[in-house]
């Protein structure tokens, strides 16, 4: 889950709320009269080229980074950013709100409040536009220097040093088995969870293959926070988020413990630079599976699985290695589905997902949305590396 996702979402919470403010104000003539709104807005845009050419500078920047990746790589996603992400959050840490969320709600409610000046012709429209415009090259500035600029930082298999495989079916199935018998395996009753034990125990995980990961440890403070408007996102069917204003890890009240493990896992490699859904659900995966607890690495197969389930699912095999699955597995599954869909409003879910989709596609994430199922490749690659390393070293 991305920013611009965000306030999209949280405009259309908002925006009815903050139109009946104004509807129920007696003495709005009172706050129109005060000319602070103007001396802000002439002191904070009387240079406003300068953020213009900012905000141009930026783009060429990104230019050169998505023709060199190698330099994004060096110099932004292994240099600049996790100093960025160390300074940001060690002071968002202070806070256990969302600070992240705030923003995005000051940004709209300022939006709406001029939009009605303007209206009352207490604000020229060309002030109007002069803000706006600003205000958008502003927020398209911190946002790659924050953080966006990982978007064309080196590809996975580039990065991590992994081959790239071509699998057949037949790789596919048996994959696909071996990963039914791991989570049948990894399966236990998850009702509950500690949530400050969970962050450690991936916290740890991270730490313990960053090398392998090619992410600088620690890269700051990963204080994982609740989303402030938890229930509309869950209408949307969004579980958790990366504030990259603020250098913040967010996951939804409404995950399920279970589920848990995983979303904050997926999270936590958002704010070690990874943009793609793809590699972070790879990143997830990896780090659950391999850490020290049985709820993590349960819950991370079953959230893998279903994307290889659904990968294979054209082949008329893949429903005899489904039926594999223990009962109990099943359950679970039909119980995520169950809390979600009860959850989910239809027109907010396709209106997320819309966004999301756009979002990705402009920033060189070409199959959008359709990512996040990317790591099913992620998983075969990586495991074709460990299986070629663990024959070499049967033959030496």
């Amino acid at each position: 889950m991305n920013c611009f996702e965000v306030i999209k979402i949280m405009n259309a919470i908002l925006a009815p709320l903050i139109c009946r403010f104004f509807l129920s104000l007696t003495h709005i003539h009172l706050i129109l009269k005060t000319n602070l709104l103007f001396v802000m807005i002439k002191l904070f845009f009387r240079k406003s080229w300068l953020i213009i050419w900012l905000a141009v500078f930026t783009f060429a920047i990104s230019r050169v980074f998505s023709a060199f990746p190698a330099i994004a790589e060096q110099f932004y996603s292994q240099g600049f950013y996790p100093f960025f992400a160390s300074v940001l959050s060690f002071y968002s840490s202070w806070f256990s709100f969302s600070l992240d969320d705030i923003f995005y709600t000051l940004l709209i409610t300022c939006l709406s409040v001029l939009i009605v000046l303007v209206i009352l012709k207490k604000v020229q429209v060309k002030e109007f536009g002069l803000l706006l415009i600003n205000s958008l090259a502003a927020c398209f500035v911190l946002f790659y220097w924050l953080w966006g600029f990982n978007y064309f930082r080196q590809d996975f298999n580039v990065r991590l040093g992994i081959p790239e495989v071509s699998p057949d079916k037949q790789e596919l199935l048996a994959a696909l088995g071996k990963l039914v018998d791991e989570t049948n395996a990894s399966y236990l009753p998850v009702d509950s969870i500690d949530r400050l034990a969970a962050d450690s125990v991936i916290e740890a995980s991270y730490k313990k293959h960053a090398a392998g990961l090619k992410i600088t440890y620690p890269s700051g403070i990963r204080q994982p926070k609740h989303i402030t408007y938890g229930s509309f996102f869950a209408k949307a069917m969004i579980s958790g988020y990366y504030g990259p204003f603020f250098n913040e890890v967010h996951v939804n009240n409404f995950v399920l413990p279970i589920e848990y493990p995983m979303v904050l896992a997926h999270e936590k490699a958002h704010q070690f630079g990874i943009t793609s859904e793809a590699e972070a659900n790879f990143y997830a995966w990896l780090v659950c599976t391999q850490s020290s607890d049985q709820q993590a690495k349960y819950s991370a197969n079953l959230y893998i699985l279903r994307y290889f389930i659904h990968e294979a699912s054209r082949f008329e095999e893949a429903r005899e290695i489904v039926k594999k699955l223990r009962d109990e597995v099943r359950q679970d599954y039909a119980k995520i589905r169950e809390h979600w869909m009860a959850l989910r409003n239809e027109k907010i879910d396709e209106m997320a997902g819309k966004v999301n989709d756009a979002y990705l596609k402009a920033n060189k994430v070409e199959k959008g949305i359709d990512d996040y199922s990317g790591v099913v490749k992620f998983v075969m690659d990586y495991r074709g590396q460990q299986e070629k390393q663990g024959n070499d070293s049967s033959e030496n």
